[in-house]
């Protein structure tokens, strides 16, 4: 959604931001009265007003955001609900001219029956359809109470509530996103495990003791009251308090869950591999509304999600709506480690690096600068990130200080989540070990670097010495693990690629498309580890070998020998059988439009493999959409203008020579161009207009 209102790359006047900044008119609650005439203003609009106005809120983490009843009475923004429930439901996203008029009155009965006071909304009552979804055709058969009854209990959650779920986060994400930490990077717009990586490679260098928290147990586990009362803290509105609260109070019917996966043995896993192979030989009609299932190259990588991310918590009837209680439950837990973070900064003279004090970024160890292993004095520092329920700290220290943060964290959660964390969630581990998130490793390698200095007399003096460099590199045992889950390989030690069967009816065009978009987002995954091209290139040679395996067993090629003789390497070439000697060529089919181009299979070279992408992260980033709100906020204030019109007025004026340096040792100690320079650079240009 953000990316829809704040495009990257896209630069917004002034007077584009005002006319963004309208009001919600306040309407009635008569679900009588015609639909058309509460359809006022633009729901992109009524949502940017709301990411201003909390992104300009002066202390937003002191205070709870006071009002949101005119947008949860807004109209327009639940036609903006149902069209993105739409979208969840049939795959389409339905114009807001195309909605029906009797679908309008349903949704406009849903408004009033979830606003009245009390509120006569009940949540999962498959019974109880105010508006349907515009897939589900209505019964028109009779049938015993019994089966109605185990109807009910299978039934999955209604349409309606889905609706009512988008419409919450939708207003509530703009305020909760100025309460959330910096340290917190899941389910958030802008964050996700690419900036979890980067924040750790240009910010965890120099840790020795690294503590690795799996919450899964407390965050599956929080009470209704204890998530209530945090949500309080940054929400004041009673409305919207009270139908999150009735949410996570109603019951929930067993059938409505999904249920985990069980482990089978082995004839079990046969048997069910036997079904879903036949029922894929099986052309499936979609209905009309029925969204298409997930290619198969999503459903492949989705295989290859880490554990931190494979589990995401439900509470109650609160669907989408659950990962970001998660966050503002968790959220007091960042508030409390930054303070401990900031406690525990004890700076060395003597020591090589963060010197100063801890928020002025002295050091950026993305530059390519070693750290000294070993040393007298050390600077005591500690860092913390977190993504959804897994949080990994980082100490330069004595193991006791680890201990002591473990023992700490055990009664942060029991006294204020009322929960026990065991000791086995709690990992401490030394770095030359190796610790593993995200499907990541993070160790340190040791480097030997040559120092050479200018000693007395002019004379150069070059020397040995020995430093550490952070090294991030992804789990290839563990990609090898995905791949046999997905039985495309068979092995641990050495693994043998097995043939792709989900794709043997599809054509060789097909096939390589796919599997060259599997092997795009494997690379994009593995952007930011330092053996990008080695596991690249591993993911590509057992896609190659499988694909070659298929098309030998598909053509009748009996070795995969012949399949790259012919084929070439990257499987580019047009295969057929060794009978059909009489059949067109495919040049001649092609050029009449018969058949599709045949790409070949990406990074059958090592050389076409991007290498690990080093580009440093600073410690003050922010997302582009946040970077935008504030830049806004900022200009919209007059102060702002006089404080800039002074300092240009006062400032001295300096040499080209001597900015230029003060730009080039910003990014030395930073790592990027700093805020100062930019406002000293706007002043200058104002200066010369």
């Amino acid at each position: 959604m953000l990316s829809q209102i704040f495009p990257k790359h896209r630069f917004f006047s002034l007077r584009t931001f005002s006319s963004l900044c309208s009001k919600p008119q306040p309407t009635s609650l008569d679900p009588d009265q015609n639909p058309y005439n509460l359809l006022k203003s633009d729901p992109i609009e009524l949502l940017s007003n709301l990411w201003v106005h909390a992104f300009s809120r002066p202390t937003p983490r002191l205070l709870p955001f006071p009002n949101l009843t005119g947008y949860l009475k807004s109209f327009d923004l639940w036609v903006l609900a149902y069209q993105r429930a739409c979208a969840h439901h049939t795959g389409t996203f339905p114009p807001r001219t195309a909605i029906h008029y009797s679908h309008l009155q349903s949704l406009l009965a849903l408004r009033h029956a979830v606003l009245s006071s009390p509120s006569t909304f009940p949540w999962g009552a498959s019974s109880y359809l105010l508006l349907r979804s515009p897939a589900e055709k209505p019964s028109t058969t009779r049938i015993g109470k019994r089966k109605f009854e185990q109807l009910l209990e299978n039934a999955p959650p209604p349409f309606q509530d889905r609706v009512i779920q988008e419409l919450l986060l939708l207003i509530l994400e703009p305020v909760l996103e100025t309460h959330f930490s910096s340290k917190s990077h899941a389910y958030r717009p802008g964050r996700g495990p690419h900036t979890v990586i980067r924040t750790i490679r240009s910010n965890f260098a120099g840790y020795l003791w690294f503590i690795k928290v799996d919450l899964t147990h407390v965050s599956m586990h929080l009470e209704p009251n204890t998530i209530i009362g945090y949500l309080e803290k940054a929400v004041s509105d009673r409305s919207v308090v009270r139908l999150v609260k009735s949410s996570l109070k109603t019951p929930v019917r067993p059938g409505s869950v999904e249920k985990e996966r069980e482990e089978l043995d082995g004839f079990a896993k046969k048997r069910l591999k036997r079904k879903i192979l036949r029922a894929s030989r099986k052309k499936k009609v979609l209905n009309e509304n029925e969204p298409k299932p997930d290619p198969y190259w999503l459903r492949l990588f989705w295989g290859f999600a880490p554990e931190e991310a494979k589990t995401v918590p439900v509470y109650g009837h609160c669907g989408i709506l659950s990962p970001l209680l998660l966050n503002v439950c968790f959220s007091e837990l960042d508030f409390w480690m930054e303070d401990k973070v900031e406690k525990y900064f004890e700076p060395s003279k003597l020591d090589s690096i963060w010197r100063e004090k801890i928020d002025e970024g002295c050091h950026n160890p993305a530059w390519p600068e070693f750290v000294p292993a070993s040393g007298a004095c050390k600077t005591r520092k500690m860092d913390y990130i977190r993504y959804g329920s897994h949080i990994l700290v980082g100490i330069r220290g004595p193991r006791e200080d680890a201990v002591q943060v473990r023992k700490d964290l055990i009664e942060f959660c029991e006294t204020k989540f009322g929960l026990r964390l065991e000791h086995s969630k709690i990992e401490i581990e030394h770095i030359t070990r190796g610790i593993e998130f995200l499907d990541h490793i993070i160790s340190r390698r040791v480097i030997y670097p040559t120092l050479r200095y200018t000693g007395t007399g002019g004379k150069v003096v070059s020397e040995k010495g020995v430093g550490t460099l952070l090294s991030v590199t992804a789990s290839l045992q563990n990609c090898i693990t995905y791949f046999r889950k997905l039985e495309l390989v068979k092995g641990d030690r050495d693994p043998e690629p097995l043939p792709c069967t989900p794709m043997l009816y599809s054509g060789q065009a097909h096939t390589n498309s796919q599997m060259n978009k599997f092997l795009e987002t494997m690379a994009d995954w593995y952007r930011y580890a330092d053996n990008r091209k080695k596991v690249v290139g591993f993911c590509a040679y057992v896609i190659r070998s499988s694909l070659a395996k298929l098309y030998a067993a598909r053509y009748r090629l009996k070795s995969r020998a012949k399949v790259y003789k012919i084929g070439s390497r990257d499987l580019s070439r047009p295969l057929r059988e060794a009978s059909r000697n009489a059949a067109p060529e495919y040049s001649d089919l092609l050029r009449m439009g018969l058949v599709d181009v045949i790409e070949g299979v990406q990074f059958s070279h090592m050389s076409a493999i991007p290498s690990c992408d080093y580009t440093p992260l600073p410690r003050t980033w922010v997302p582009y959409h946040e970077l935008v709100l504030r830049e806004y906020v900022k200009l919209q204030d007059p102060q702002f203008f006089c404080r800039l019109y002074k300092d240009v007025r006062r400032g001295d004026l300096g040499s080209p020579q001597d900015f230029v340096a003060a730009v080039l040792w910003d990014y030395k100690v930073h790592g990027v161009y700093s805020r100062k320079l930019q406002e000293e650079d706007v002043g200058v240009r104002l200066l010369d207009k």
